[in-house]
């Protein structure tokens, strides 16, 4: 589809982007399962987000939610859009951080809900990285038996990975998202210009994700990746709206697939069956980010061990995380403890675990046949 059909068909909005000047987004649409949405994707979006909202729906309040980071920063350009476009903005707020990615958290949501009124007329929006995502989609798949949702993620991790997709989700102390609900949103707004206030630290761990994207189905982007500078700043990525369309595309192309994780997406976990131990055991203080980069690294030698992946490939990935600044070596974990970890993943079979591995680049399959020693070693 072309972006103009996309936004006919599946929004209804073009309106909002033929203005005198105004740069087009890129837009990937996704077909999921209860009505297709699309993710846009471009600078300054959040000028325009008024008109959007407003044109998803009759909403008699729109519930804001961000974090105590985000918010005081675009919490208020986004909510003047909307109240410029006549709606109702109600502001809710959370903490900052995976600590307060838990079921009491998703309580206290239904609170603030209840308290500015949110009724099933109502749209909830997540403002923020990835656990304001997962944290909020999750109170609105359950608040009044599932609200509708809008993510704008502000993170790069979370541009090209959880907010768009529809998995949510809270931790408990056993491991990560191990409660969570399927919850598509009615429209995914990326404005790649608010990256320009994350900290490096955060970018670059959002590069992670971006690298696990092109091996998983994205030479094109993985090369890009590796021609590309390695400062750790959006303004050092001049296509960065092309980088994340691409990384947003793979994505969306395996869950159009396997909207419910039955099968194919699975593949999106490159990487995380030892990043997720290794996130657990670092009482969550390690970036997700920087955890699937060891996780990758991780996956690929063992790949290499089981014959399954020329060693070139683990290299490539390798060199390229490197380029990034991302870290390459895993913590210093006892294997054992490591394995422990990973026995409370939710992604095992059984009492099987599930490895992702990659078998070239934009090449990846499932195994549940690894041997224990193998991992181990």
């Amino acid at each position: 589809l072309t972006i103009e059909q996309v936004a006919d068909r599946v929004l209804g909005l073009w309106e909002a982007f033929t203005e005198s000047g105004v740069q087009m987004p890129y837009a990937v649409p996704v077909m999921a399962p209860g009505g297709d949405y699309a993710a846009l994707i471009g600078g300054n979006l959040l000028d325009r987000l008024g008109p959007l909202v407003k044109g998803l729906g009759r909403w008699t309040t729109v519930a804001l939610v961000s974090d105590e980071v985000v918010g005081p920063i675009y919490a208020d350009r986004v909510a003047t859009s909307r109240e410029e476009a006549g709606l109702r903005v109600a502001r809710c707020t959370m903490p900052a951080g995976e600590e307060h990615k838990t079921l009491d958290m998703v309580s206290d949501l239904y609170r603030q809900f209840l308290k500015v009124g949110l009724d099933r007329s109502g749209l909830v929006v997540a403002l923020g990285g990835g656990v304001v995502g997962d944290v909020v989609g999750f109170a609105a798949a359950t608040y009044m038996r599932g609200l509708p949702l809008a993510q704008i993620p502000t993170t790069l991790l979370a541009m090209v990975d959880s907010g768009v997709g529809g998995k949510t989700g809270v931790d408990l102390p056993a491991g990560k998202n191990l409660v969570g609900a399927f919850k598509q949103p009615r429209l995914v707004i990326i404005d790649s210009e608010v990256l320009g206030t994350l900290p490096a630290t955060d970018f670059r761990a959002g590069l992670a994700e971006v690298v696990k994207a092109g091996v998983i189905g994205s030479p094109q982007l993985f090369e890009r990746l590796e021609d590309g500078q390695a400062l750790p700043r959006p303004k050092a990525y001049a296509s960065l709206p092309w980088i994340i369309r691409e990384a947003v595309a793979v994505k969306v192309d395996v869950v159009e697939d396997d909207p419910y994780e039955r099968g194919r997406r699975a593949v999106l976990n490159l990487g995380h069956t030892f990043a997720h131990a290794y996130e657990v055991l670092s009482d969550y203080q390690l970036r997700h980010g920087e955890a699937v980069a060891m996780g990758m690294v991780t996956a690929s030698r063992l790949a290499v061990d089981l014959g399954r992946c020329p060693s070139e490939v683990s290299q490539r990935i390798v060199a390229l995380l490197d380029h990034l600044g991302l870290p390459t070596a895993p913590p210093d974990y006892d294997p054992e403890t490591v394995w422990e970890a990973m026995t409370s993943d939710k992604k095992k079979r059984g009492k099987r675990l599930r490895f992702v591995l990659p078998l070239d680049v934009g090449r990846v399959d499932v195994f549940d046949d690894v041997p224990r020693q193998a991992v181990l070693r």
